[in-house]
């Protein structure tokens, strides 16, 4: 009877260094994602008109526009670029603007 239950014991054991990887893996992989994606939502939800942003595909731009989830960009000299807000870069605007 002892060795069935030492048995099951020693099963359950196993699954402990398993366990241990997903914790890890949520606490160094999955949350700061999460964390970084509302980050970047609560940016793009917060621009307006006249704010200074970069794309993310590099372009430099004034907000002109908004309107709903379009904004226009006023690049050099006049001209306007209509694209998604969400391909507004909070990182690199950060970095370059060192808005907060």
């Amino acid at each position: 009877m002892f060795s069935i239950l030492l048995q099951a014991a020693n099963s359950y054991m196993q699954f402990i260094p398993l366990i241990g990887i997903i914790v890890v893996f949520y606490f160094f992989m999955i949350r700061p994602q999460q964390k970084k994606a509302k980050e970047q939502k609560k940016f793009v939800d917060e621009i307006k008109k006249g704010d200074d942003v970069v794309t993310i595909a590099g372009i430099y731009g004034r907000v002109a526009e908004i309107e709903g989830e379009t904004i226009s960009l006023e690049v050099e000299r006049g001209g306007r670029i209509k694209m998604s807000k969400s391909a507004i870069s909070m990182e690199t605007t950060k970095a370059v603007f060192g808005k907060k």
